[in-house]
């Protein structure tokens, strides 16, 4: 990483695009009392908000606000920080923050990057990465759900768990070097400090923790759910009922949806994200065979697949060729790993139907016109999607992070399989619990690759 961009102070509008009733300049760098005199005219009292004029660099007055100023290291990025509020006209921000950056031409003072001042907090050491990511999960977070466990993260609790972790982890580390370093000595480090069972310890914690962050990802991820089927099955119909709202056009006729139609839906907090695809059959119109391949596009990289059938045709041969065709494209273009919930559909037109089953699919009888058997899709898609009811416990997780818990997994099983060994694999036995530290620290940023970095603080928005 370039440490030496971080040297120069920086400035951004820290409040949306837009107009507002508010607006908010940050600045923040190793000293800003020169923008403090040329912005305010006068010292500002640390962290009392204080109501003046800001002005221009011929002496005008640009608007009128309350500037506040958080002396480092007490501040959010550990740097002297500098906070504006005007009112919130784009121009009047524009003229502020072109202002501060004029005023502080001298030490070098330029406009942030996205993220820029969360990274030097990081990089200051008054948060880790994974309260970092927290902070622009919190502001993305597109549930109440979401934004409670964002809250959580962002507080220090998976961190927490992640250094109790790794302080285990050292401990056994410690017990393992030591019999590395003291081979003549008769004490068997390992059995009297109960090494398999500080082991066996960790890895039921890790467990709870991987259980925890897989919730979390969740919650922020979501998964995304394709509704697929023969034309006129209602999968047009099954959207708008999940949804709640008429977001796709609904008719008797077959093929009326040509293009993918989309929705964010959440079900107890987690985000689903629901599309609607052209019917599935032999076409010879171009624009609906362009339908149906974007239709197959959106299948194909499904979380879960929703193939809706309809009840009312449920007896018809030519019907059940025609599913029966589709659901060999299924087999042959979803991934094994990919669930199919098969969705019968219409149950208002036929309550006495009987479906066939399909062996190793979970079957849903519903009616998308009166939302009958809806909830117990809803339940399903949370199932498949592995979701438990959400413990307060769950906090914010991406999924970076369960891929990181999942290496530190694989290392602890290794280490587990070799400690039975003893003394012969005392070394690798070694090698296996420093690269699952290696893995835990990728998470707090204590052990992180630069582009990691980058990647990671360039999603946040300008001015924060």
């Amino acid at each position: 990483m370039d440490l030496s961009r971080h040297n120069a102070p920086i400035a951004a509008i820290a409040t949306a695009p837009g107009r507002g009733a508010v607006g908010i300049v940050r600045v923040s760098g190793a000293s800003v009392a020169s923008v403090i005199d040329a912005l305010c005219g006068r010292r500002l009292k640390p962290r009392e908000a204080t109501y003046l004029a800001f002005r221009a660099a011929d002496g005008s007055t640009i608007d009128q606000g309350l500037a506040i100023h958080f002396p480092a290291p007490n501040s959010y990025t550990g740097e002297d920080v500098l906070e504006l509020q005007a009112h919130g006209g784009p121009v009047v921000l524009q003229l502020l923050l072109a202002r501060c950056v004029e005023a502080g031409k001298a030490l070098g003072m330029r406009v942030a990057q996205p993220g820029e001042f969360t990274e030097r907090a990081f990089l200051n050491d008054k948060i880790d990465l994974a309260q970092a990511e927290a902070i622009a999960d919190l502001i993305d977070a597109s549930t109440e759900a979401a934004a409670r466990s964002a809250s959580r993260s962002m507080a220090g609790e998976f961190s927490g768990e992640i250094h109790a972790l790794r302080d285990a982890l050292i401990h056994l580390r410690m017990l393992v070097e030591a019999t590395l370093d003291f081979p003549e000595e008769e004490i068997d480090f390992l059995r009297k400090a109960d090494a398999q069972g500080q082991l066996d310890r960790l890895e039921q914690s890790l467990a709870g923790v991987m259980q925890r962050a897989r919730q979390g990802a969740l919650l922020r991820e979501g998964i995304k759910v394709v509704i697929a089927g023969q034309p006129n099955a209602g999968k047009s119909s099954l959207l708008n009922a999940l949804a709640g709202a008429e977001l796709a056009i609904v008719t008797p006729v077959a093929g009326t949806t040509r293009d993918v139609v989309s929705q964010t839906i959440q079900i107890e907090g987690v985000p689903l994200h629901v599309i609607d695809t052209a019917g599935l059959r032999e076409s010879d119109d171009a624009v609906e065979k362009i339908g149906i391949e974007r239709a197959w596009g959106q299948i194909e990289s499904a979380d879960a697949v929703l193939f809706l059938h309809d009840l009312t045709r449920a007896s018809a041969p030519d019907y059940l060729a025609g599913d029966a065709a589709v659901a060999q494209a299924l087999a042959a273009r979803v991934p094994r790993s990919v669930p199919v919930i098969e969705v019968w559909n219409k149950l208002d037109a036929s309550p006495d139907a009987s479906p066939p089953q399909v062996a190793g699919h979970d079957t849903i009888l519903l009616s998308a016109k009166t939302r009958a058997g809806l909830d117990a899709l809803r339940r399903k898609l949370l199932e498949v999607a592995g979701w438990q009811s959400a413990p307060e416990g769950v906090y914010m997780a991406r999924e970076r992070h369960v891929q990181a818990l999942r290496r530190v997994d694989s290392h602890l099983r290794e280490a587990a399989a070799l400690s039975s060994r003893k003394a012969q694999a005392l070394d690798l036995l070694a090698e296996e619990l420093r690269l699952a530290q290696n893995a835990l620290n990728e998470i707090t940023g204590e052990f992180s690759a630069d582009d990691l970095l980058g990647v990671i603080f360039s999603s946040f928005c300008i001015g924060k």
